[in-house]
């Protein structure tokens, strides 16, 4: 996951990176030339990205981030960011623009607008995009494409009611995926697999909203005037309580965020209740991901509504 922070990241001398990044690094060089038309003056890599190398390039007249990963390990993994971050900037929030996406032999370029990340932020503004985000609706849960979160395979197939999709392409496909690397025991898959037959006496009715999907506090930042922009999504049509859920799994909000949200799209009040039912998808993949240190988190919110 990227910050483009000024504050957060850090540049690296790439003298300190072995040559399998200098071949990346003089591959990118030539790219960005012929795709921008432009000198480079300098290229640093960053600090902050877990899954891509990531350079901030400068050029003659403005700046732009670079992502490069493997396109055989992550296939379409830039494209759909690309398309992502397109989709969320049609539908009402700022977002990056996408310079260029571009595959070259094994090789897959992401290029962005260079953001300054700045340490001040309205959330009162951020409230009211998020319910602007979350007013474009969907006849289906999903998405009419699979995607990424972090480096998992996010599926998206369609479902006409949010019980089916989140049990079956959030929920209970990770259980397996976690159980068969030993994350997870029998006795906990059973426990998910019955929480699953019982969302629907916790999570009232919606329409599929389109959401961020990843909104943790590392994919938002605030520009220079303080204004909110969106970066690093997982989109799909979901539950819109999903992104709030997701913000303050790793962090906590304002209340004045939540305030000005309510004002547009009034959150029922029991949100709270079942705010660790759709916590429960990003703790599996960063479970999958990352490993046991995540597990007394899942065990916790398991044992609360059992």
């Amino acid at each position: 996951m990227l910050i483009f922070s000024d504050l957060f990241y850090t540049i690296w001398d790439t003298k300190l990176f072995p040559s399998f990044y200098m071949d990346h690094i003089e591959t990118a060089k030539k790219i960005i030339r012929e795709e921008l038309n432009s000198n480079i003056k300098k290229f640093d890599q960053l600090g902050g990205g877990s899954i891509n190398s990531v350079f901030l390039c400068e050029l003659e007249k403005y700046k732009v981030v670079v992502k490069i990963n493997n396109s055989l390990t992550f296939p379409g993994m830039f494209e759909k960011e690309k398309n992502g971050l397109l989709k969320l900037n049609q539908s009402g929030v700022r977002t990056p623009k996408v310079i260029f996406e571009k595959v070259k032999d094994s090789l897959a370029f992401l290029a962005l607008e260079y953001i300054p990340n700045r340490s001040f932020g309205n959330w009162e503004l951020f409230g009211e995009k998020l319910a602007i985000l979350h007013s474009n609706k969907n006849e289906f849960f999903g998405l009419d494409y699979d995607n990424y979160v972090g480096s998992l395979k996010q599926i998206n197939k369609n479902e006409d009611n949010w019980k089916d999709f989140y049990s079956n392409h959030r929920i209970l496909h990770l259980t397996k995926s976690a159980f068969n690397r030993e994350l997870l025991t029998k006795a906990d898959s059973k426990k998910i697999e019955k929480l699953c037959l019982k969302l629907d006496t916790y999570i009232p009715y919606t329409e599929p909203s389109l959401i961020h999907g990843d909104l943790w506090s590392g994919n938002l930042i605030f520009d220079e005037q303080g204004k909110p922009v969106f970066i690093d999504p997982a989109i799909y049509y979901g539950h819109p309580e999903m992104d709030w859920a997701m913000l303050s799994l790793f962090g906590s909000y304002p209340e004045a965020a939540m305030k000005s949200y309510h004002n547009i799209i009034p959150l029922e009040n029991s949100y709270f209740e079942r705010e660790k039912i759709y916590q429960l998808y990003p703790l599996l993949v960063h479970l999958v991901l990352f490993g046991r240190s995540y597990y007394r988190n899942i065990s916790e919110i398991l044992n609360f509504y059992s």
